[in-house]
C-alpha cells in the first residue's frame, strides 16, 4: 500500500452504517458523485462492496486528490474513477447522476457550499436521485449531544463560518431546489444520514 494513503479513524467507525443506508435508498446500479472525498475510503469501501456502483470521487485539496488515486490503484477497481479536483461553489460536474454524496462536509465549510451543493443537486440528479448527506445536525434549535454541542464551539473557534448546522435550514435550502426530504436516519457517534429525494 502506498505511503499516500491516508486513513481517517471515523471512516472505519461510519463506512459500515453509511453503506447500509445507502444500499437501502440506491439501485444495485447507479451513477454517485462523492463531494470532498476527503481520504477516498468511502469510495474504495462502497465500490468494493457495490460493482454495479460507478463511483465518482472528487476533492479540492490536492494532497487528499493524492490520497484518493492511490487507494484506487491499491484496490483496482474498474468502477472507481480517478477523483476530480472540484470545489462545488465553482464548478457542478456534468451528470446526469443517481446519486450525489456529501460525507462530513457541510459542518466543516462555510454555509455557501451547503447552498452550491443543494443546487448542484437538483440540476444534475436524475429524476428520483438522492441527495446523501452525513455528519452532525442541530435539530430544532438544538444540539442532540453535549458531543455535538463541544464539536460545533470548536468549529467555530476555527472557522466562524463553519458549524453544526440547523437540519431544518439544510432541508428548507435543498426544497429550494425540487429535493425532498425522505428520510433521517440514526447513526454513531450523534451523526444523521439525511436522505433527500429529487422530484420533478
Amino acid at each position: 500500500m502506498s505511503n499516500a494513503c491516508l486513513h481517517s479513524p471515523s471512516t472505519a467507525r461510519n463506512r459500515q452504517p453509511i453503506l447500509a443506508v445507502l444500499q437501502d435508498v440506491l439501485p444495485v446500479k447507479a451513477n454517485i458523485l462523492e463531494v470532498a472525498s476527503g481520504s477516498g475510503e468511502h469510495g474504495v469501501y462502497c465500490a468494493t462492496a457495490m460493482p454495479g456502483w460507478e463511483w465518482q470521487p472528487s476533492e479540492p485539496n490536492p494532497h487528499a486528490r493524492r490520497s484518493i488515486e492511490a487507494w484506487r490503484e491499491h484496490a483496482g477497481l474498474p468502477n472507481l474513477r480517478s477523483p476530480l479536483a472540484l470545489d462545488v461553489t465553482t464548478l457542478c460536474p456534468a451528470g446526469p447522476f443517481d446519486a450525489i454524496l456529501a460525507i462530513n462536509l457541510i459542518h466543516i465549510s462555510p454555509w455557501e457550499v451547503t447552498e452550491a451543493l443543494t443546487a448542484c443537486a437538483g440540476r444534475r440528479l436524475s429524476e428520483g436521485g438522492v441527495l446523501y448527506l452525513y455528519g452532525p445536525y442541530r435539530r430544532k434549535g438544538r444540539h442532540t449531544a453535549p458531543s455535538n454541542e463541544a464539536f460545533d464551539a470548536d468549529l467555530k473557534s476555527r472557522d466562524p463560518s463553519w458549524g453544526v448546522r440547523e437540519l431544518e435550514a439544510v432541508v428548507a435550502q435543498a426544497e429550494q431546489h425540487g429535493l425532498v426530504l425522505e428520510r433521517v436516519v440514526d447513526m454513531p457517534a450523534n451523526n444523521l444520514s439525511v436522505v433527500l429525494r429529487l422530484l420533478h
